[in-house]
């Protein structure tokens, strides 16, 4: 899964790809339909990158990411707009070790609206760039 493009913008619906960077900020486009386009400026603006992005655990901070491949092998995902109580069992699943008193109902319903948004995209069944370089050098 190759997220390392893929970015949340706060204050901004849905996700983005980075396509460009400036002196000031970034050039991104939306993942959605429309395709718009966004000029964020980073002294603004707060982005995060999905690949960066972790969720609260009881012993350690799980990766998104890793979530996200536990999502692709379950059998069923909630729709975003279950129940609070499907939403946990679901987590209780591909993350079974997050802190429940600190990750909401709120945050497992935006990570299932951007599974939504990335499981059926090429970016998110390809492989990591990362990967591939370093076992090039080795």
């Amino acid at each position: 899964m190759n997220l390392q493009t893929v970015v949340s913008v706060a204050g901004k619906p849905g996700l983005w790809k980075a396509l460009a960077q400036n002196k000031t900020g970034f050039i991104l486009e939306s993942l959605d339909e429309k395709k718009t386009k966004l000029v964020v400026n980073l002294s603004t603006a707060k982005m995060a990158a999905l690949d960066e992005i972790t969720i609260f655990g009881t012993d350690e901070d799980i990766k998104l990411t890793d979530v996200f491949v536990r999502m692709k092998a379950a059998a069923s995902v909630p729709d975003v707009k279950a129940d609070g109580k499907a939403m946990r069992e679901f987590f209780r699943e591909v993350a079974p070790d997050h802190d429940e008193e600190k990750v909401y109902a709120s945050d497992m319903k935006k990570i299932l609206s951007w599974y939504a948004i990335l499981k059926d995209m090429e970016i998110f069944n390809s492989p990591v760039v990362e990967a591939e370089t370093a076992a090039e050098t080795e």
